[in-house]
């Protein structure tokens, strides 16, 4: 059997000033695919059309080259499975949003935002947590395509197994796993046609033949969604490591209301771009010794996931 190629990416949503996060995920990204002589691929993640602003992909392609890392595939280079733009791969989303339909792994949802806002209060009055109550997933499949045609305004939602339990593998906490009754049924294609991340990501891993996701730990808690997917499309999911996020000395999330989070801010205060790239390496992984100060040729050479720390 052939050995499977290293495929990793960073996907960056370009709502604003490129993030200290992505660098740091960047990083490890890039150093784990040199390590096994692999790809590393930039795909902007463009979907959220309210908060996107044109500007900011720029922004953030300049400043991953200004810190030192540099992509095989990306928006600005092509490669074998582009386009690297979301909002350019729109129909592979609602081809796929339309398979689960299909094969009855999904569902259209016609609930408005007003019955939403009320179950939410409602909810929230009773003291029970929050989720969508399933209220259109029992619906005809004959009438729901009806009232779809007859241009209903709907999104997709993702069926979620109610019983049982779903886990995968943690390239850094070893098994993890959710009970599928506190998950719930995802929205996975919106009212305008644009896919939810839980959905992009997923059909973009594939078709991108993405082996390893290495994210943040913040989508931990969607993994078991992203994992069921994968399964309702009888596609092989890829393996996942999540890193811990960038925290204050008080071990509480940096935040851009209280922090310079900005790539360029440290540029504009003439940090140089190895320093960073130093500087946070050591945050969550050491390979052990007195070394404090590594090029990232050498990062590449030493690194290792079960010197990671949580």
């Amino acid at each position: 059997m052939s050995k499977q190629e290293i495929r990793v990416r960073i996907a960056p949503s370009p709502t604003g000033d490129p993030h200290i996060g992505t660098a740091y995920i960047a990083l490890f990204n890039y150093v784990f695919s040199k390590k096994h002589e692999g790809k590393f691929i930039i795909r902007i993640e463009d979907t959220d059309q309210t908060r996107y602003r044109a500007e900011s992909e720029a922004m953030i392609l300049d400043a991953i080259r200004w810190f030192g890392i540099e992509w095989d595939e990306g928006p600005d280079k092509g490669g074998p499975y582009g386009p690297y733009k979301q909002s350019e791969r729109l129909e592979h989303y609602q081809k796929a949003a339309k398979e689960l339909v299909l094969s009855s792994h999904a569902y259209y949802c016609f609930c408005t935002s007003e019955r939403l806002a009320d179950l939410r209060k409602k909810q929230t009055e009773s003291k029970l947590p929050p989720g969508y109550d399933r209220h259109c997933r029992n619906l005809d499949p004959k009438e729901a395509e009806t009232r779809v045609n007859a241009g209903e305004k709907h999104v997709v939602r993702f069926k979620v197994p109610t019983s049982g339990a779903t886990s995968f593998e943690d390239g850094i906490r070893g098994k993890v796993e959710f009970e599928n009754s506190k998950l719930d049924d995802l929205v996975i294609l919106k009212a305008d046609g644009f896919p939810t991340y839980h959905l992009a990501s997923v059909v973009d891993d594939h078709l991108m033949k993405i082996s390893h996701v290495i994210r943040g730990e913040a989508w931990v808690s969607s993994t078991p969604k992203h994992v069921l997917l994968y399964n309702a499309f009888g596609w092989t999911a890829p393996h996942f490591t999540h890193l811990n996020l960038l925290r204050n000395p008080d071990k509480s999330k940096i935040s851009k209301r209280k922090h310079p989070t900005s790539i360029l801010y440290y540029k504009r205060k003439g940090i140089l771009p190895e320093v960073l790239r130093n500087f946070l390496a050591l945050m969550g992984w050491n390979p052990g010794g007195d070394q404090e100060i590594f090029s990232t040729e050498e990062m590449i050479e030493k690194f290792s996931w079960d010197r990671f720390s949580l």
